[in-house]
């Protein structure tokens, strides 16, 4: 068995749902930021064991998680509020013999599903996530889409986790990512501020997922013309033109919020400037 966590703020509409895929489990926990909606009273209801923390950035808050929750089991998986465990992934959870394996995390693949339904199949950027591990090889780097660490070997589970980002509609979605525009800002600048140096040679070849997406990161914020060249890339590198309408149109929006971020960071360098 394994102990699930579920991170929450104001998530009374996905929560239900979420908590159904998971109830098999008999330790699930659930780590809030002071919901002030119906959330912590449905997770109780449905027997979820209840942490609140102030939520500060993203690493900082999960790192505090898998620190100081006691979970029953020796391996926690980590999921979203709009996230649920798929058949798929709950028979792979069934059948793994995590007493014996050398891993001490696994990859899960995720699915998108867009506003109408449709599996974003081609046009996800970042298929894999490392949600399953044991929270004493697990940390967390990065104030905001944080790059996760791995102390040890890194296995693939097969079965997805099913993911709904426009579950609560797109003014939501956008609305999260001005505000993790300003967090992927606020980093850019502390870069930029430290000369922090990233590898193509890592961002490439490192057979550590972890290392290599935080390289392919660094080096993707220092290319000029992001957003049209992110829109390129998912659309026809990606293909996400074969997911119809809502491939294209998600695309769209994942090139709007890379202009947020260099929105910004030039927002953030001029009041710099402005200051000295």
């Amino acid at each position: 068995m394994v102990s699930i966590l579920i991170l929450t703020k104001n998530e009374e509409q996905d929560i239900t749902n979420c908590l159904k895929s998971v109830a098999w489990c008999d330790d699930v926990h659930v780590f809030d930021s002071y919901s002030d909606d119906d959330t912590v009273n449905i997770a109780k209801r449905a027997g979820a064991i209840i942490t609140q923390r102030k939520f500060d950035n993203w690493s900082a808050h999960q790192n505090w998680g898998l620190a100081n929750i006691l979970f029953k089991y020796p391996w926690v998986l980590y999921i979203d509020a709009d996230e649920r465990v798929s058949e798929g992934l709950y028979d792979s959870l069934a059948k793994i013999d995590l007493n014996s394996t050398k891993a001490a995390a696994f990859k899960i693949q995720r699915r998108d599903f867009a506003w109408d339904g449709t599996w974003l199949k081609h046009a996800q950027v970042s298929p894999y996530y490392l949600r399953l591990f044991k929270p004493e090889k697990m940390r967390y780097e990065r104030l905001v889409n944080p790059v996760s660490v791995v102390d040890g070997v890194v296995e693939t589970l097969t079965g997805y986790l099913d993911h709904y980002p426009f579950s609560k509609g797109f003014k939501y979605w956008i609305s999260r990512h001005l505000n993790y525009a300003d967090l992927e800002a606020i980093m850019r600048l502390e870069d930029i501020g430290k000369g922090t140096e990233f590898s193509l040679s890592k961002a490439l070849f490192n057979k550590n997922f972890s290392e290599r997406r935080y390289h392919q990161k660094g080096l993707f914020y220092k290319m000029p013309g992001r957003p049209v060249i992110k829109w390129i890339y998912m659309v026809f590198w990606r293909r996400s033109f074969l997911d119809g309408k809502a491939g294209l149109t998600y695309a769209t929006l994942q090139a709007i919020y890379e202009y947020f971020i260099v929105l910004k960071t030039k927002e953030l360098i001029r009041n710099l400037n402005d200051t000295k």
